[in-house]
């Protein structure tokens, strides 16, 4: 093992998680002096925010925030960054931890230029988990297109191929490195943010939806890929199936969510998500209809109920009170039914649309994979802050469901109170 020398051990802070929340920690302790290990397990930071299309409160592309805090963190000697990285454990007390890290090889090193003479020679393809497997990109290709680090990866699926020797040779700057391992360091930090942040709940675990089954059914966040400019369709909102652009398309609520079967609690985004969706559609195409079925509309705060509101004045958006039931596809079209029965009427519905989405909800990361570390966690996987005890917190989604406003905010908070632990000890 190698170990990082770096501050005093009660002088540093590790923030496990790059996406807007981690950034935030990161970014608010770094900036009054301390020093901050970021360590993230893609090969690039920005998290589910890097992979919207917009976002609340101003509508905005990730690049309109992310881009600023990756100038900040660049331009900031406190804040060392590990990508391809996960935590193994972390053992210790508050002001004092030790935490092995391990960190994948990327296979290429910092003499990259991005000029992107590796991906014009790589022949082999894998499925693009950033898109939600909705394409394929090369084996050699940057992780997305405003990555940081700027530095291209490759899969580790090239090595040892007729694609790896070719790369290799196509590379004029030495940046090509297939001798690259996993090595795992040690962290000496005095406090640890977990800002592990949210997963989309499992689509194909919703029996009666059919996600998975016809595959003009899609999720809400695979719906933000679509209407991105770096999506897998170049931002045109088109029906899978058969790139038909829609004339109709249901979005139905709580998918997944306040269900016993699978998430109980409401995931606080959703509704505000398939409304800002809704927008998407209309903006592209004028004449679309638009079903909402929902159980309770949820908008918190002034300015998302003015969204709502006008969201609502659309003629072209309907919005039927009802939990749905069961979908099934006509197979010579394409079309999906929607059933669900009206809570306000009781009249069962069927319509009848050219595309549905799934409004998933939001599943905190540590619901599927365990932290090494001696941490309170809820049933359903939030993590619960010790506020007494100090040394290590949630910070964003990994601590309860959250928009991207109220997690940055919540990170700041975060930061103060790890900063608050080394001041103490």
């Amino acid at each position: 093992m190698t170990e990082i020398k770096g501050a005093p051990a009660s002088g540093s802070i590790m923030v496990v998680g790059g996406g807007i929340s981690g950034l935030t920690t990161a970014i608010e302790a770094a900036e009054v002096g301390y020093e901050v290990f970021l360590v993230e397990k893609n090969a690039y930071l920005g998290g589910r925010v890097a992979q919207l299309n917009q976002y609340f409160p101003k509508l905005c592309p990730p690049s309109c925030g992310l881009e600023i805090n990756f100038r900040r963190i660049k331009d900031n000697p406190n804040i060392k960054v590990f990508t391809l990285a996960e935590v193994e454990k972390v053992d210790g007390t508050p002001g004092n931890y030790t935490a092995s890290v391990r960190i994948d090889p990327r296979y290429v090193n910092e003499n990259c230029t991005c000029c992107g003479d590796c991906e014009k020679v790589c022949q082999a393809e894998v499925s693009n988990a950033f898109n939600f497997d909705m394409d394929r990109v090369k084996g050699a290709c940057m992780p997305c297109d405003m990555a940081f680090p700027a530095r291209y990866a490759i899969s580790p699926q090239v090595k040892g191929t007729e694609d790896a020797k070719r790369i290799q040779d196509a590379c004029k700057y030495g940046a090509v490195d297939f001798d690259m391992v996993s090595k795992t360091i040690d962290l000496k930090v005095g406090a640890v943010v977990w800002a592990t942040g949210w997963e989309p709940y499992d689509a194909n675990r919703i029996d009666n939806l059919g996600f998975g089954q016809y595959p003009n059914i899609i999720t809400n966040m695979m719906m933000e890929r679509l209407a991105s400019l770096t999506g897998p369709t170049g931002g045109k909102i088109l029906r899978p199936s058969d790139d038909k652009a829609p004339e109709s398309v249901a979005f139905v609520q709580c998918a997944g969510s306040r269900d016993e079967n699978h998430l109980p609690y409401c995931s606080y985004i959703c509704c505000m998500a398939s409304l800002k969706q809704t927008t998407y559609i209309r903006e592209q195409y004028p004449d679309a209809k638009i079903y909402i079925f929902y159980i309770d509309i949820r908008t918190p705060g002034r300015r998302y109920e003015q969204f709502y509101n006008t969201v609502k004045a659309d003629e072209n958006v309907f919005f039927i009170k009802g939990k749905v039931a069961e979908v099934s596809e006509d197979s010579a079209t394409g079309a999906i039914t929607v059933v669900a029965e009206n809570a306000v009427t009781g009249e069962k519905i069927r319509q009848t649309v050219d595309m549905v989405v799934l409004a998933t909800g939001m599943q905190p990361t540590a619901a599927s994979t365990k932290l090494p570390a001696d941490l309170k966690v809820t049933e359903d996987g939030f993590m619960v802050n010790d506020f007494d005890k100090g040394g290590m917190f949630a910070a964003g989604c990994a601590n309860k469901p959250a928009d991207v406003y109220s997690s940055n905010q919540n990170a700041t908070g975060m930061a103060l109170k790890a900063i608050q632990t080394l001041v103490r000890k």
